[in-house]
């Protein structure tokens, strides 16, 4: 039997030798001796490592994307959602590699994914997940089986019970709601932090701009500084979140600016917490930059840093599959599909972005250019305008990538339209329906 040293002398020299059979070998290694493993290498070594990651994902996102073009285009109902997940452990894999490299806790933000199916996987990588209240809250208690942390702009009285009951951290948005609540929920062993606003933020739609003028998230420095000496005994952690799929060096800037207004304060707590908006799984992502930010701000100040992407945890791990039901002129011609914009991916229209239709290209890039639109009655249901190199014709599938985060979470019955069925592609490449929608989900909506 190899011993674990000469395990990670093989694992440098292919590091070395840039073979990706270090990125395989790596993954198997236990959690203590990945750990020993990159605390030993050098900088250049490490990045070389964190190349040969990226460069690893990239490999398998590609092949499964091939095969998953092939399964759609099979004799399945549509619409139907597809989760992948051998591409959600490959992006679960690049979170724990920042977790070996730095002792950060990630938390998966249920907000923008909550299809509980794949969260035994997730829970393997994961430290826990954050909530935005009680149902959230409930789900990951019962589903996840790890840490909850649990924020809310405000909390409603009669489900703060249950909101203790199910959360292992609350974090409160004003000195107010602190004091309602604050030494209720300390009395019960849960730990209490504070959303502040850090100051300094770069997202450009200011609907997602959490520290946009007038913003009603986050503690303001001038009210934290007025009032925090007073329940200073009773807060273990600040919280702030200011990004939206957004890369390191913005989480950078914001730093600074965070440490600016509260770092007095930082070393006297337990832990703070980075928030979410990290695009940490994008492939131009510069998780190097992200991993020396973290160790210089734990080292700095001796607390425990958390992070909450959602986004990350499953970008491009989900595909909405579609078939075309008719195809208009008018002026340009309209294939309408059996899913929607509207109803089945709004952020679609509410960001708004144009998905990516696999085999298809920017408007007039290829020969055949086509406007994709839904079958609701909202004149706007349309997904954008894509160009393929053959004419598509009635019956086809498409593709849209991109489609498990902010969209199952999100999506509505608007015109009586059926949600898509929900089908997660297991890692032994079985294909499981998880679920199936009818009419007793909308009309139990209604009243």
């Amino acid at each position: 039997m190899i011993r674990p040293d000469k395990k990670i002398k093989r694992i440098i020299q292919s590091i070395l030798a840039n073979d990706l059979l270090a990125v395989r070998d790596y993954y198997a290694l236990s959690e203590d001796a990945r750990r020993k493993m990159v605390t030993e290498l050098g900088p250049s070594v490490l990045r070389r490592l964190t190349r040969l990651i990226k460069k690893c994902k990239k490999q398998v996102f590609a092949s499964e994307n091939k095969r998953l073009l092939k399964i759609a285009q099979s004799d399945i109902a549509t619409p139907v959602y597809f989760i992948d997940e051998i591409l959600i452990e490959e992006n679960m894999k690049v979170l724990r590699y920042v977790k070996d490299r730095t002792g950060c806790k990630i938390l998966h933000a249920l907000k923008a994914y909550a299809s509980f199916a794949t969260f035994p996987l997730m829970r393997e990588y994961l430290d826990g997940v954050c909530a935005s209240g009680l149902h959230e809250a409930r789900l990951g208690f019962e589903e996840f089986k790890k840490e909850v942390h649990t924020f809310a702009a405000a909390y409603r009285d009669k489900e703060m019970d249950q909101i203790i009951r199910y959360s292992d951290v609350i974090i409160f948005n004003s000195f107010y709601q602190l004091q309602k609540y604050g030494l209720r929920a300390k009395k019960k062993g849960i730990e209490i932090g504070l959303r502040v606003n850090p100051g300094h933020s770069e997202v450009l739609t200011e609907m997602y701009n959490p520290c946009a003028p007038c913003s009603r998230l986050g503690i303001i420095n001038h009210t934290f500084e007025k009032y925090f000496s007073g329940y200073r005994n009773i807060v273990e952690g600040l919280h702030f979140h200011a990004m939206c799929e957004q890369d390191s060096d913005i989480l950078e800037r914001i730093l600074n600016s965070f440490e600016k207004l509260y770092g007095q304060h930082i070393k006297n707590l337990k832990w703070v917490n980075f928030g979410g908006g990290h695009h940490i799984t994008r492939d131009d992502y510069d998780l190097e930059r992200l991993i020396k930010i973290i160790n210089g701000f734990k080292q700095k100040y001796g607390v425990q840093v958390y992070l909450e992407p959602g986004e990350a945890s499953v970008l491009n791990a989900g595909f909405l599959a579609s078939s075309i039901l008719d195809i208009v002129t008018n002026q340009m011609d309209i294939a309408i599909v059996d899913a929607s914009a509207e109803t089945h991916m709004p952020d679609v229209l509410l960001m708004p972005y144009r998905p990516h239709i696999i085999k298809s290209g920017q408007s007039k890039e290829k020969k055949y250019t086509y406007r994709i639109a839904g079958l609701s009655c909202l004149a706007g249901d349309i997904m954008g305008d894509y160009s393929f190199n053959k004419p598509l014709k009635r019956g086809d599938k498409l593709i849209f990538t991109d489609m498990a985060l902010y969209s199952i979470v999100k999506n509505t019955t608007f015109n009586g339209i059926n949600l898509p069925d929900i089908a997660v592609i297991k890692d032994d490449k079985r294909i499981e329906v998880i679920k199936i929608f009818d009419y007793n989900d909308y009309k139990n909506r209604q009243s």
